[in-house]
């Protein structure tokens, strides 16, 4: 929410990533091979779910992951170029509901869904505590 208006659906980003050895399962040691690792697709749709609410949330305030839903389809190599994508489709009081994907120059790499909650960072890191 920014000054009282309520975020409303529709708000998307997208967030671009070449691949590097970094990013591979190897990498995040989540499998023994040289392609596009799963969490770091994760990462990368989260990367563009946080993007599209750019400008959206009251000072103070910031998202947190809660659920995810993440088919991984297809695997990229290291030097593909991946482009993510989130898209607002639902707003439950403080939870966000997105819709995710990531395509690579061949297609459909990943889909899914991610709930993001709104919350005061204060508080927040309080419980953290």
């Amino acid at each position: 929410m920014v000054d009282g208006v309520p975020i409303r659906t529709g708000l998307s980003a997208t967030v671009e990533l070449v691949v590097s050895e970094a990013d591979t399962a190897i990498a995040f040691r989540s499998g023994d091979v040289p392609v596009l690792s799963t969490p770091r697709i994760l990462a990368l749709v989260e990367e563009a779910a946080v993007a599209s609410l750019d400008g959206q949330l009251d000072e103070g305030s910031s998202t947190v992951g809660m659920r995810v839903q993440l088919e991984h389809i297809s695997p990229t190599a290291v030097g593909g170029r991946v482009t993510a994508e989130a898209t607002l489709e639902k707003v439950e009081g403080r939870r966000l509901l997105f819709h995710v994907s990531a395509k690579d120059e061949r297609g459909l790499v990943a889909a899914g869904k991610v709930t993001r909650v709104v919350v005061d960072v204060e508080r927040f890191l309080d419980k953290a505590r």
